[in-house]
């Protein structure tokens, strides 16, 4: 199955799919959805065939493809998937079907609305498995301009401020990373991640960039540190990172609950991706000297968005600031492991166990946070657009499988163990208490916040007296039901048996920590 070029087909059929779409303006809104739902199809059918070919006993990349495309310049056409690829790959053949199933008969442009959403599948499938950085950033910038127009165009009413502030943001930390990248080109005449991660584990890389770049007198080892600087950002605005967060909120917010399922489901975890893929292998040594301050940031990322959610009245500002938190658990393992300070098995073994928990924890998230705003979408449906925390009351007494359903997505994000969400993080902390205890301890912190907050949710809104305005609400129609079903089992079915994920990721876990050690 290697020469069948499978990861080029399934970036292809989203994005041809898509502005197939959004060119079909004759077509209803019942048609535009129908056809999105089919083409969403392929890619999952397509993504389960690889996970079904998948070879985790090896940490080496897989059905790779590889074409010289611009000559001249060096430019290879380069994609592969080891586990980290494959495990977001399956992350966004699920989410992007339940987005669209979520979205009902948009009453606006329903074929150019579906058409951005599959250009948006097209570009994630297309960072996710892209190995030389020249395609790579075109995927990651097209994944942008989707995401952009569905939060402008059918957002809230504060949709274009919210819009602008997310294209901004995030239109930074491309520059960061392209100007980056450019001086790396500029030095070694290579784009390919793995060459430039060779390079920058020997340490040819700094020297290189100090012969080739010249900035105002500087150093390599200095050049380098402003190479690594660039690159970091472009990763902490995307996951988002603190104090780079403060685009998210309000984006999440504006945004439908169905795009927010993507926001937050699959978009924040192009970050995350990119600190794994890129950032942690290229610059092991510019990691070590900023381990400090990383795991400072990392730190106040859990705890200051934990107590954000807690001061939130509105449903999607709490799940918003919650999905930093959450996030901020994979950014404090990548950053622990980063710090390095010691070596041999032992060592190898707790950063093994963080990072696993990190990949864990990204799956986990995406399913878990995507269900959560699927469940938002369904509140807002039946009162009118309303979603905060005073606006209902006992809700469990008559819509008892919505409150049922929700609040098993509502303990997964809180760790609960059964649930999806507990091994990951458990994976993170048994790592981060070895590689850096105090970080480790006062991220804790978070963990309690977070249960407080959400605990606080489901009691203001499933339980106490009913509020007689939604005596008649109702319950989950079959349709709805079978939206979350996909992700509701999964969560027992990882909770219950990580293996089923950390057996796909462990070797490629393995690999990388084998790499980044002294």
């Amino acid at each position: 199955m290697d020469a069948f070029p499978i990861l080029s087909i399934l970036t292809a059929i989203p994005l041809i799919g898509g502005f197939v779409l959004m060119a079909w303006r004759s077509a209803t809104a019942e048609e535009a959805r129908g056809a999105a739902i089919t083409l969403s199809a392929i890619p999952l059918f397509l993504a389960v065939l690889l996970w079904q070919n998948f070879d985790p006993g090896t940490g080496d990349l897989q059905f790779v493809e590889r074409h010289l495309w611009i000559p001249t310049l060096g430019i290879e056409y380069f994609v592969g998937i080891d586990g980290l690829s494959i495990l977001m790959v399956l992350l966004c053949a699920i989410v992007v079907p339940m987005s669209i199933w979520a979205s009902g008969l948009v009453r606006k442009n329903g074929s150019l609305h579906f058409g951005l959403v599959l250009l948006l599948q097209g570009g994630l499938f297309g960072t996710f498995t892209a190995l030389s950085f020249f395609h790579w950033f075109i995927f990651w910038e097209l994944s942008l301009l989707p995401a952009f127009f569905l939060i402008k165009f059918w957002g809230g009413p504060d949709r274009s401020r919210s819009a602008t502030q997310f294209f901004i943001y995030t239109m930074v930390g491309s520059i960061g990373l392209l100007l980056a990248f450019m001086a790396m080109a500029m030095a070694t005449g290579s784009f390919d991640f793995k060459v430039l991660a060779e390079l920058g584990r020997s340490g040819e890389l700094t020297a290189k960039l100090g012969e080739t770049v010249s900035v105002w007198g500087l150093s390599g080892g200095q050049v380098t540190m402003m190479v690594f600087l660039g690159v970091f950002l472009g990763f902490a605005v995307k996951v988002p990172l603190f104090p780079f967060h403060t685009w998210l909120p309000s984006a999440y917010a504006e945004a439908t609950s169905p795009t927010t399922m993507l926001l937050t489901g699959l978009m924040s975890k192009m970050g995350v991706y990119g600190f794994l893929r890129i950032l942690l292998p290229i610059f092991p040594a510019q990691m070590a000297v900023m381990s400090t301050g990383l795991l400072w940031l990392a730190v106040l990322t859990i705890v200051a968005s934990a107590f954000a959610a807690f001061a939130q009245r509105d449903l999607k500002r709490m799940f918003a600031y919650s999905s930093i938190n959450h996030l901020g658990y994979c950014l404090l393992g990548i950053f622990a492991v980063g710090a390095g300070g010691g070596s041999g098995a032992a060592w190898g073994v707790e950063q093994a166990a963080a990072l696993n928990g990190v990949l864990l924890q990204m799956f986990n998230h995406g399913l878990t946070a995507a269900a959560l705003f699927c469940f938002v979408r369904f509140l807002e449906d039946r009162s009118g657009g309303l979603r905060g925390l005073g606006d209902f009351g006992g809700l469990r007494r008559i819509a008892p499988v919505f409150c049922g359903l929700m609040g098993i997505s509502v303990f997964a994000s809180l760790g609960l163990p059964g649930l999806n969400g507990f091994a990951g993080e458990f994976l993170i902390f048994k790592g981060v208490f070895s590689l850096a205890g105090w970080a480790a301890m006062l991220s804790t912190v978070g963990l309690l916040v977070t249960a407080v907050f959400l605990l606080t949710l489901l009691q203001r809104v499933f339980h106490g007296p009913l509020n007689e305005r939604w005596a008649v609400l109702p319950d989950l129609s079959f349709r709805e039901r079978l939206i979350v079903l996909p992700a509701t089992v999964l969560m027992f079915l990882l909770g219950i048996y990580p293996q089923l994920a950390v057996g796909l990721v462990n070797q490629t876990v393995v690999e990388m920590v084998r790499q980044i050690q002294p």
